[in-house]
């Protein structure tokens, strides 16, 4: 019996590994069971197994058999169980489970030894027994010759009884022992022989059994396994919902599907269970065409079918004959009898729940030859829609948080480029299409006076809300500045110190491994201003690409130029870049995502964006397009902003510029000069409001300005009047008193004209109004 006994060490062996390993992956306490019953078994089976071992080789062998055994319990498997408990991760390591393996492998190799050595042994005294009928009956023979036929009748019934059992015995022994659990005796004898051949029947059962079960929890482990590194792998919801079913089928269940609240598709949350409207997001199976809803199709469940009773309660339900449950049928009995005849009878309906959030179902379905569900089914499935509701979830809150990011961006972005006499505009803004987030990519153009304009684009480095919250700061402060009319480099030192200051004030409240919204994080700025009159673009840049320019005779060049420091640095200068461009030009801002990507270098994009540039198209929106379409895939990994800007330039007879001289006697002469060159536009209609304007300014610019002065007018889609004089102060505008004398010439001015505002020069001071002309 000693073989019965090592196979059953063997097996005690096997639960040990198999349950300690299950809870080693998976954390829970049900696989621990068998091994908890194997560790209180082993000590008795042990000695049951030494006593057995009847010589003095098999017992050596079966002592150290069982010590290896209580080392393994000891000083292995009983720790890792304690530090899985704990929470350790030495317990998952792969030294861990490297080392688990090696010891089970000595113990697999000293029992395969021990019991060949047994199997030798059996044979030996079954020959040794046939050899001594032999002799006996030899020398019965020579004093008992007519007892020769009893001693015949005897050996026979001898090799008939005991030896030839004994044989099947270690023969039967010996398949089981390589891995043949199938094998069987005859129970046909009677006796001990009878009781050996009942005794190896029942351990070959039970190793059988033992088999299927460990075959079972191995398959269960592997799909939990691979459940929990193939799904989730991306946040796109949908992507999400069909690896699911990728990996469920036909592993756990001929036919999957998945069915997500509309709310969740959009990265909100459910109301409540009741009433909800599903989309199918996902369906998969063994065969094609099956007779259920298809991906995309939306539907409100009934209350009675097992979807809606799993979304409710939060359980799973198993529906395991479809055919004499009814309930499920209600949700559309015509599609229930196609169902059926199609094969499919057995259901289970798990509700997807993560983080308190309720987002949907997923629908196991067998037809066919598939076996019933069954309660280890339930308890799987429900395991499975557990790990993949929390991956469901995370693609939900990256699915707000990227509508929330790029709401807010595309609110603060301009909606629509307003038309300008100085230049036509085209432009392009493309959210990232990577898991990062929305990030930080802006621009802008803004009207300034003296029919000029203001190109800008800005970049601030990271993705989030953060990054468009930083974003939108950054653009007020740039349009605020622009709008008093300051200079390129000057405005990026005002924004480079509010920068500084925005970033210290942060930093006083943040908590500790936060990062400050803009300094934080790195951000860029370009910011050009353009005269049709002069034809000339000032510009300067804090850390941001230089723009590119596409001439009339369609000759693309990038602008060369100083780079300055990115804003948040603090203590250097901005140098300004000065260009001239022929009317026509067009001029290329863009942000780094446009031209640098993981597949090409930053030079590279740029001599990619200078080729679709020359190609010729003689619409911007056009142009734009061959630029997107050229060096940008399906799904940008950074966020891109692209402006073209091409220019215009003013006639000369649409300005008029007088230099006046510093006499109050002369502003009659000036009054005259401007009208009359109202009436050559055809303008009079405006006259009496243009003489009353260019009084009240040249009159306030030789009081309390200095020499030189100049008036100009411009023409264009508004009549802009400019005072300029060499003095530097700027004057305000206040509410005269009753009995003041002075104090209401501005009033009057910014009453009559639709603005008026004051720019700094290098020579002094510019004071501007615009007038509504009547034909626009």
């Amino acid at each position: 019996m000693s073989l019965v006994d090592a196979a059953a060490v063997k097996n005690l062996i096997i639960d040990l590994e198999t349950g300690q390993r299950g809870f080693a992956l998976t954390g829970q306490e049900r696989y621990l069971k068998p091994w908890e019953a194997a560790r209180a078994a082993y000590p008795g089976r042990a000695r049951t197994f030494l006593r057995s071992s009847d010589s003095a080789g098999l017992r050596n062998q079966a002592t150290q058999i069982v010590r290896s055994g209580q080392s393994f319990i000891k000083d292995y498997s009983v720790p890792v169980v304690e530090a899985q408990r704990r929470g350790d991760p030495v317990a998952r390591s792969a030294a861990t489970v490297d080392e688990g393996r090696r010891r089970v492998e000595v113990l697999r190799a000293q029992l395969d030894s021990y019991e060949a050595r047994t199997r030798s042994v059996l044979a030996v005294r079954a020959a040794a027994a046939e050899n001594n009928f032999r002799w006996s009956v030899a020398a019965a023979s020579v004093g008992l010759v007519g007892s020769v036929t009893l001693i015949g009748a005897f050996t026979v019934y001898v090799r008939r009884s005991l030896i030839r059992p004994v044989k099947r015995a270690a023969a039967v022994a010996s398949r089981l022992a390589d891995g043949d659990l199938s094998s069987r005796m005859s129970e046909t004898s009677v006796g001990e022989i009878g009781d050996l051949e009942v005794a190896f029947n029942t351990m070959g059962r039970s190793l059988e059994e033992s088999r299927e079960r460990t075959e079972a929890a191995r398959r269960r482990l592997t799909l939990l396994y691979d459940a929990s590194v193939s799904v989730g792998t991306t946040l796109d919801i949908e992507r999400t919902a069909q690896e699911m079913v990728e990996v469920w089928v036909p592993r756990l269940a001929d036919f999957v599907t998945v069915d997500l609240a509309v709310p969740v598709l959009h990265g909100g949350e459910p109301s409540n269970a009741a009433g909800l409207e599903m989309c199918r997001v996902a369906l998969g199976g063994i065969r094609t065409s099956p007779p259920l809803y298809p991906a995309g199709a939306l539907f409100t469940m009934v209350a009675s079918t097992p979807q809606a009773r799993g979304l409710e309660s939060g359980l799973a339900i198993i529906e395991p004959d479809l055919h004499t449950d009814t309930a499920w049928r209600v949700q559309d009995p015509e599609q229930a009898r196609k169902i059926l005849d199609y094969g499919i009878h057995s259901l289970i309906a798990v509700p997807l729940l993560a983080r308190g959030v309720l987002m949907g179902v997923a629908s196991f379905w067998r037809s066919q030859e598939s076996k019933r569900f069954d309660q280890d089914d339930l308890s799987l499935a429900a395991e499975l829609a557990a790990k993949a509701a929390i991956a469901i979830d995370n693609a939900r809150r990256y699915t707000h948080e990227r509508a929330t990011a790029l709401a807010l961006q595309r609110s603060l972005l301009p909606h629509g480029v307003p038309g300008h006499p100085a230049v036509e505009i085209a432009s392009r803004y493309l959210p990232t299409g990577s898991q990062a987030g929305v990030g930080g990519d802006w621009f802008d153009v803004i009207p300034l006076s003296g029919t000029r304009v203001g190109l800008v684009v800005g970049d601030v480095v990271g993705h989030g809300i953060h990054a468009s919250a930083a974003m939108g700061r950054l653009r007020t402060a740039v349009r605020t500045l622009a709008e008093v009319d300051l200079p390129p480099d000057e405005l990026l030192t005002h924004v480079d110190d509010l920068v500084l200051r925005l970033t210290s004030d942060e930093q006083v409240d943040m908590a500790e491994g936060e990062e400050a919204a803009i300094g934080g994080m790195g951000a860029t700025c370009l910011y050009a201003v353009y005269d049709p009159i002069s034809r000339r673009c000032t510009l300067a840049t804090a850390g941001h690409l230089l723009p590119v320019v596409v001439t009339p005779d369609g000759d693309v060049q990038l602008v060369s130029g100083a780079i300055g420091p990115p804003l948040g640095i603090g203590g250097l200068p901005f140098e300004v870049t000065e260009l001239e461009l022929p009317p026509g030009s067009v001029l290329a801002l863009y942000t780094d995502g446009l031209v640098e990507s993981r597949e090409r270098d930053l030079d590279q994009g740029i001599a990619e964006l200078c080729h679709a540039l020359a190609l010729s198209t003689e619409s911007l929106e056009a142009a734009c397009d061959t630029v997107v379409d050229t060096l940008l895939s399906d799904r940008p990994t950074d966020d891109v902003a692209l402006v073209l800007a091409r220019t215009h330039a003013l006639s000369p007879d649409q300005v008029a510029t007088w230099d006046i001289p510093s006499d109050p006697a002369l502003v009659v002469r000036a009054r005259k000069l401007a009208t009359d060159q109202l009436d050559a536009w055809g303008l009079s209609d405006v006259g009496y409001v243009t003489e009353l304007v260019v009084s009240e300014l040249v009159t306030n610019a030789i009081r309390y300005g200095a020499s030189p002065i100049q008036l100009r007018l411009i023409r264009d889609r508004t009549l802009v009047c400019e005072v300029s004089d060499a003095s530097s102060t700027a004057p305000h505008l206040r509410r005269a008193r009753v009995f003041d004398e002075g104090g209401r010439g501005l009033l009057l001015v910014a009453q009559l004209t639709q603005g008026w505002g004051t720019r700094q020069t290098t020579a002094g001071k510019t004071i501007w109004c615009e007038q509504a002309l009547p034909d626009v």
